[in-house]
C-alpha cells in the first residue's frame, strides 16, 4: 500500500515536471514600444478614405487612401472554382526615392498576378538557339515517338543494348 502511494506521488511529480518544462520552453513574445525620448520621428498618417462594402453573396469592395499617398482599391467576387473569391484591384504609393509605384493585380485560380512597370522582368533569351540543339531536340522527340509505338531499339542507334531488366549472378 505504501509502495502504491509512493508510485502515485512519483507519477504526479513527473507530470508536474513535464508541464513546467513545457511552460518554460514556450516562446516568450514581448514587444516594447519605442521610448518617448527615442530619436525615431513619429508621424501621424491620417486615413482620408476607408470605404468597405461586403455583400451577402460574398462580393466586396475596399477603397482606402491615406494622407501619405497610399491608395488601395480592391474588389472580390466569388466566381472562382468551388466558390473561391476572385480578387482584383490596384495599390499605389511613393517609394522613398520619390518614384511613384502603381501595381495592378488579379488573384484567381492561377494565383496572384501583379503587373507594374517597377516589377522585374526576365531578360529576353540572349541568342538564337543553335541548329545542332534544335536537331537534337527533334531527334529526341522522334525517339520518344518510336518508344511509344514500341519500335525503338537503342542497339541499332547507339551500338549497344539497353540495360537488362533481369540480372544473373556473375560467372
Amino acid at each position: 500500500m505504501q509502495q502504491l502511494k509512493l508510485n502515485r506521488l512519483n507519477m504526479k511529480l513527473v507530470i508536474l515536471a513535464a508541464v513546467a518544462t513545457v511552460a518554460l520552453a514556450a516562446p516568450q513574445y514581448s514587444y516594447s514600444a519605442p521610448s518617448r525620448d527615442s530619436s525615431e520621428e513619429r508621424v501621424h498618417v491620417p486615413i482620408l478614405k476607408d470605404e468597405r462594402v461586403h455583400e451577402d453573396d460574398g462580393t466586396y469592395n475596399v477603397d482606402v487612401e491615406t494622407g501619405n499617398g497610399i491608395v488601395l482599391a480592391q474588389s472580390g467576387v466569388p466566381a472562382g472554382p468551388e466558390g473561391s473569391v476572385v480578387k482584383s484591384g490596384q495599390y499605389s504609393y511613393t517609394a522613398p526615392d520619390g518614384t511613384p509605384i502603381v501595381v495592378k493585380f488579379v488573384a484567381d485560380e492561377n494565383g496572384y498576378q501583379a503587373q507594374s512597370d517597377v516589377l522585374p522582368v526576365a531578360p529576353a533569351f540572349p541568342h538564337p538557339i543553335p541548329d545542332f540543339v534544335l536537331e537534337q531536340i527533334a531527334k529526341a522527340a522522334r525517339e520518344d515517338e518510336a518508344r511509344a509505338r514500341g519500335d525503338f531499339d537503342s542497339s541499332e542507334e547507339y551500338g549497344y543494348a539497353p540495360p537488362s531488366s533481369s540480372y544473373r549472378a556473375p560467372q
